[in-house]
């Protein structure tokens, strides 16, 4: 299947994990491969290019791409977005956390088909899904306006550039129990989805 067009795959990894201890939640492994490995495997298959933002680059080099730093340090996945759109030489960008390790090409692709013309995100039923969403470069002025002004949600930033948000009753059609937007953020989490820390496992 061809790559989407003129699109960069960008992983997210800038939280501190507090809640896990301040683990690298991209290299918790999930069938003997990390999530961050598996995440930018699929991101080779399905885009043009790859790159990981992350302000301690260390634990992401070893992947073979990219690792850029916030430009607007302490913003959160917001200020994340801002390093995606800012470092891509692409018209748009798919973004994902580093810690959703049922990414999936076939809904990918669904989300690709139905962006308008700035952006295009899922409001699933546990709250807006801004990090599995397309975000063109085009939403880079406004989305450096609004950090410098204060602290803007995803759910705001997208309003903002007039996104297309999907419903959950359209995402079912594609993924009907939302796994593309399980992520990992407790110990819980970590046990539910079956992940096991960085060296468990095979591979």
């Amino acid at each position: 299947m061809e790559r989407i067009p003129d699109c960069t795959g960008v992983l997210l990894a800038g939280g501190r994990a507090s809640r896990l201890g301040g683990v690298a939640k991209g290299l918790l492994r999930a069938g003997g491969s990390s999530i961050a490995a598996r995440s930018l495997a699929l991101f080779r298959e399905v885009f043009a290019g790859a790159f990981v933002v992350a302000n301690d680059s260390a634990p992401y080099l070893h992947l073979g791409v990219p690792v850029i730093p916030d430009a607007i340090p302490g913003k959160g996945a917001p200020g994340g977005l801002h390093a995606a759109l800012s470092a891509a030489r692409t018209g748009w960008v798919f973004v994902a956390a580093c810690d959703m390790p049922f990414l999936d090409a076939r809904a990918i692709r669904f989300l690709w088909e139905r962006r308008a013309s700035r952006a295009v995100a899922v409001d699933w039923e546990r709250g807006f899904e801004g990090l599995h969403a397309f975000w063109s470069r085009g939403c880079l002025e406004t989305v450096e306006r609004m950090l410098a002004e204060g602290d803007p949600s995803l759910r705001a930033l997208a309003a903002a550039v007039e996104a297309r948000v999907l419903t959950a009753a359209e995402w079912r059609e594609v993924d009907p129990e939302g796994r593309s937007f399980e992520n990992a953020n407790t110990p819980s989490d970590v046990t539910r989805l079956g992940l096991a820390p960085e060296g468990d496992g095979a591979g």
